[in-house]
């Protein structure tokens, strides 16, 4: 009998929907949909089934983390902006109770300065920041390595 996949949600924040023609010296020339089937593949290598979301508005990433509690046994989630400042995603976080990793294509320490705080990370099993589109397939590896063993959850 095949072992069940595992569930995980991968929530996109704000202006991800635009990777491949924003600021390409920062985010790349990899496209979110190329980004997403990078993870796809890597998630059946590693026996995760993923529950794929992007928007722009910060409430329904907050829904969507309500929505991970129900349907998946932990959370991939780039912030992006709200990486700095979404109390409501940070309080969603926690409220989940939900291993998350939270992921960055770009070191987030090495620009500006307001970008330095990760209000979300704070509350995260961990951050993956700075290796571009590889950021979340080490993000998929650290997920299903936190759900695997419950002693780091």
């Amino acid at each position: 009998m095949k072992k069940p996949l595992i569930k995980i949600a991968v929530i996109h924040g704000p202006n991800l929907n635009l990777l491949g023609i924003r600021e390409t010296e920062v985010y790349g020339h990899l496209g979110l949909e190329d980004i997403n089937n990078k993870m796809r593949a890597r998630a059946e290598a590693l026996g995760l089934e993923l529950q794929i979301v992007q928007s722009n508005h910060e409430g329904d990433i907050v829904e969507a983390l309500h929505q991970a509690r129900l349907t998946a046994r932990g959370v991939v989630i780039n912030p992006a902006a709200y990486t700095h400042y979404s109390v409501a995603i940070r309080d969603a976080i926690t409220a989940i109770r939900l291993p998350v990793i939270e992921v960055h294509l770009s070191n987030i320490f090495g620009r500006e300065s307001f970008r330095h705080e990760s209000v979300t990370g704070a509350v995260s099993q961990g951050v993956i920041s700075g290796f571009g589109a590889m950021s979340y397939l080490l993000a998929l590896e650290a997920i299903k390595y936190v759900v695997e063993d419950s002693r780091l959850q």
